[in-house]
């Protein structure tokens, strides 16, 4: 007899928020990530960005060569047991208020980290 086994999800975002947890006890493993295996992971992803994070999505594509496409309407991540989040995290970029694109020289400046957050 034929059992069909439900797809485990693998979200990308800049963020991880207890929101995106079932209720209930939750055990999760953190893992660090290269970004050779994010971009890796990259197609299977749901990707839950928007158009407000353009600049820093260029930014990851000039730095690391991540192609991440902003779609229509982000998903909304709630993560069931078995599923991921791959979380992009950035720190040093200068807030845009009066230009819409970093510089060479900050992103070079920047860091940038991967984790990825797995329900078990």
């Amino acid at each position: 007899m034929f059992e069909e086994v439900p797809m485990h999800r693998v979200y990308f975002g800049f963020a991880f928020s207890a929101s995106m947890l079932p209720t209930g006890t939750v055990i999760m493993v953190k893992y660090d990530l290269t970004a050779d295996q994010v971009r890796e992971a990259l197609p299977s992803c749901e990707l839950c960005v928007n158009p407000s994070h353009k600049a820093t999505l260029d930014a990851a594509r000039i730095r690391f060569g991540l192609e991440i496409e902003i779609p229509e309407r982000p998903v909304n991540v709630a993560l069931k047991q078995g599923d991921s989040i791959i979380v992009m995290q950035v720190t040093g970029l200068p807030r845009l208020t009066d230009r819409h694109e970093y510089t060479e020289e900050e992103i070079g400046r920047a860091s940038f980290s991967f984790v990825q957050i797995t329900l078990t």
